[in-house]
């Protein structure tokens, strides 16, 4: 891989994520201090103001909680004790909100100040009877994922009922992974139905839910932190180079297949000649970038997860897994079980 290349990373979210797995494995009477050594979570880590916790080892201090707790419903227990202060500026200002709606607004706009994810972003969508807050999909699911969606989903109901102050329910909760066999926990958690196997995961909101008011909303303190927000947004997404912003926006569109330049282009409110000529005068083209993000990804599949080289193989939009093999082995001069094998060694 000769060309220009911007490092893609499979994502990271906020250490704050930490403190609602700790809470968690507590209230199952375990002590927590073991498990977060093991996965180099000091206590001075953890105080760290800018610190991050790749994708790949949250889902392992997870998975690690749920094995040490006994408890497959675990997800839903991290949920319960997620709190919007564990997502830092965006949270404490969600929780300055004048209403349940700006409050969802807020932590959906503002996630990639406590969280980055290559595979898309949460979404927040209206219409005139409710909304819909939406968890980007992370198929295929396993054992070291489930508890994500649930700690997301529930997380998110009880953020919400951290603003209104009120034990504000949900109209429904849609998971796209098949009913696990601890499906009626979710009855602890939620009255609203819950419909697994779905296209979606993603919660309901109804119109007076949504138009529930903060009782301790302050004017002036809500505008200020959504001032600061706003800065910190604008910050971030300056940072990223023109390469880095395309690499991108190819990342999540992988799983269709290859993307074309004019989508890109049309994301990016530019036509297709600009861009091509923009990633011209930087060292690169399309087609490689496409390229080189696969195998950014692939790279980080093959060390950071336990996922099946076909199930990599899809993920990156490949038509087959020895499509996939025959393009590590063009790029990396190995095959992808030589790779692993090497990282495992390292």
């Amino acid at each position: 891989m000769t060309s220009r290349r911007s490092s893609i990373r499979l994502g990271d979210l906020s250490v704050g994520f930490v403190q609602s797995i700790s809470a968690a494995v507590k209230q199952h009477g375990h002590h927590v201090s073991q498990l977060l050594e093991r996965f180099e979570l000091s206590p001075e880590r953890l105080a760290e103001p800018h610190a991050r916790l790749s994708i790949p080892r949250y889902m392992r201090l997870g998975h690690a909680a749920t094995q040490l707790t006994g408890n497959p419903a675990l997800g839903l227990v991290i949920g319960q004790h997620s709190s919007l202060n564990h997502l830092g500026l965006a949270g404490v200002t969600a929780l300055q909100a004048p209403t349940v709606r700006a409050a969802a607004r807020c932590i959906t706009r503002f996630e990639p100040l406590y969280a980055k994810n290559y595979r898309g972003k949460s979404q927040f969508y209206e219409d005139s009877n409710g909304a819909w807050l939406s968890f980007y999909s992370i198929a295929p699911y396993n054992a070291y994922n489930f508890f994500v969606v649930e700690s997301v989903l529930l997380g998110w109901l009880n953020h919400l009922r951290q603003v209104c102050r009120s034990q504000m329910d949900i109209e429904c909760l849609q998971i796209e992974y098949p009913e696990p066999s601890y499906a009626a926990d979710f009855a602890t958690y939620t009255q609203g139905t819950v419909d697994f196997s779905a296209a979606h995961n993603r919660l309901r909101l109804s119109q007076p839910s949504l138009a529930l008011r903060n009782p301790h909303h302050c004017p002036n303190t809500w505008h200020a932190l959504l001032e600061l927000c706003e800065e910190q947004l604008a910050l971030k997404t300056h940072n990223y180079g023109l390469v880095e912003q395309v690499a991108q926006l190819i990342a999540p569109l992988l799983k269709n297949g290859e993307p074309h330049i004019e989508h890109i282009a049309q994301k990016m409110q530019m036509p297709s000649w600009t861009l091509r000529r923009k990633l011209a005068t930087q060292g690169t083209q399309f087609r490689q970038l496409v390229n080189d993000t696969r195998f950014d990804l692939a790279c980080n599949y093959i060390r950071d997860t336990d996922l099946s080289f076909s199930e990599i193989s899809w993920l990156l939009g490949f038509s087959s897994p020895e499509a996939f093999q025959r393009a590590f082995k063009r790029w990396a001069k190995q095959t992808p079980g030589e790779f692993r094998k090497a990282m495992t060694r390292n």
